[in-house]
């Protein structure tokens, strides 16, 4: 679904990310790994049109979509979620869901005076679709609370949520586990997991918590220094010494000889 071809973006002299390729399968969940500044962030920016590339392409379904802006790339059914979520804090978690999809009536003015009908039939469709979003993610006692109010988790719930509003392909979620109770994140991963496999959602997916990555993704790529490093099952990525290197500074070799040397 996503190809990402010899991709780079600098700032200055930083190359954040540094000619990475990689491809993203549809229908699939990837997770995307690496130490911190590994230019996991960057990359997901750059794809989504929140920066643009300073060389390299990126194609969706086989289009060209290298440096689209987001609102073009929301059409076309490309979302991605931050690591410190976005809501409109003095909207309710309802309304901040009934605002997402595109076009709506009440948004001219030419309508407001003379199409309030069917402005209130669209907006009472989408109350009840916001609704039925809320009540797949189990925040439904949430509805009428202000979504500046709830917790973290709650908020990354409803980022997911409003994916759910359109018509998503491929959602991009940054660090959809960071300041999440266990708990709450076992809510995200089985909300992730049931998109995937009774709507299609594809997912790419940064994220910290290894137990995370291992409970929903297959393939995982790990980035280093703004490069792709290795692929493969999460196993095979803990066994990869040039991912332990980058994530520990030493390679399993070197490791053997220390652990030797400690253990005589």
């Amino acid at each position: 679904m996503i190809k990402v071809e010899n991709l780079r973006k600098t700032f200055g002299g930083f190359h954040a990310v540094d000619g990475a390729s990689l491809e993203i399968e549809k229908g699939s969940i990837t997770g995307l790994i690496g130490p911190n500044g590994a230019g996991k962030t960057t990359l997901f920016n750059v794809v989504a049109g929140v920066l643009g590339p300073t060389s390299g392409r990126v194609t969706m379904d086989g289009a060209d979509i290298t440096g689209l802006p987001p609102h073009d790339l929301f059409h076309k059914g490309l979302l991605r979620t931050f690591q410190i979520a976005h809501e409109f804090s003095s909207m309710s978690c309802r309304e901040n869901l009934m605002m997402v999809p595109a076009g709506q009536s009440g948004e001219t003015l030419w309508n407001t005076w003379f199409g309030r009908k069917r402005i209130a039939n669209e907006e009472r469709a989408l109350r009840t679709k916001a609704d039925e979003v809320l009540e797949f993610l189990t925040i439904s006692h949430l509805a009428d609370h202000k979504a500046g109010q709830v917790s973290g988790g709650q908020k990354k719930l409803l980022e997911l949520g409003r994916t759910m509003m359109v018509d998503a392909k491929i959602v991009f979620l940054d660090e959809v586990g960071a300041g999440v109770n266990r708990t709450l994140l076992n809510t995200i991963g089985d909300a992730i997991i049931r998109l995937n496999q009774e709507r299609g959602y594809t997912f790419v997916v940064i994220e910290h918590d290894m137990d995370f990555i291992g409970r929903l993704c297959d393939p995982v790529i790990c980035m280093a220094e703004g490069k792709v490093l290795a692929e493969g099952t999460l196993d095979e990525i803990k066994a990869n010494e040039q991912v332990i290197e980058a994530y520990l500074g030493t390679g399993l070799k070197n490791k053997k000889s220390t652990d030797a040397a400690a253990l005589a």
